[in-house]
């Protein structure tokens, strides 16, 4: 096991990590409610393009990650984790500028495509909770293990990392299944 990289404050800890995630939960919920006007040159969906591809890296630091803990190469676990949530930061800025920059894009009802809309709407109305709730699960995840707290650690990765995991890959999935019909 590594030495703890942080040393020990629970109650800062749970101060600073349910702040941060009402607040991102209250931004993403307000960009519903919000939609900027600019003309950029360029079509914004570039940034749904953007958020795909960061999904699917944070998805292969997951995969990463869980390797190298069953082979306990706890560094490039721990490596890997931590690019893990620097990219989902990346992937956060860019779905806020995605979301602000456009208009919702609903999957078309056409009838040839009945089975591919039932199947994006399970998928996108599992992921978005999911993707709401699982921020706190991964920064007390990542407190547990700076912090050398392994039992703990280990006890909330066996969620953390499923759910995380999903969302990450459905993102991509949601993403190449509505990016078709993005208004040019």
């Amino acid at each position: 096991m590594l030495a703890p990289v942080w040393r020990k404050n629970d109650k800062k800890a749970n101060w600073l990590i349910l702040t941060f995630s009402v607040i991102v939960f209250l931004l993403v919920t307000a960009l519903g409610r919000v939609s900027l006007a600019v003309d950029l040159g360029f079509s914004p969906h570039i940034f749904a393009k953007i958020n795909a591809y960061i999904n699917s890296a944070v998805a292969v630091f997951l995969i990463l990650a869980l390797i190298a803990v069953k082979q306990k190469k706890y560094i490039l676990h721990r490596n890997s984790m931590l690019i893990a949530m620097v990219l989902s930061i990346l992937f956060l800025l860019s779905y806020i500028l995605h979301h602000l920059l456009t208009s919702p894009t609903e999957f078309p009802k056409a009838a040839e495509l009945a089975t591919a809309r039932v199947i994006y709407y399970i998928l996108l109305f599992t992921h978005i909770p999911l993707a709401g709730l699982i921020l706190p699960f991964i920064l007390y995840t990542a407190y547990r293990g700076l912090t050398g707290e392994w039992v703990k650690h280990r006890k909330l990765a066996r969620i953390t990392w499923p759910l995380w995991f999903y969302v990450a890959i459905t993102g991509v999935i949601i993403y190449i299944m509505i990016s078709p019909y993005y208004p040019a």
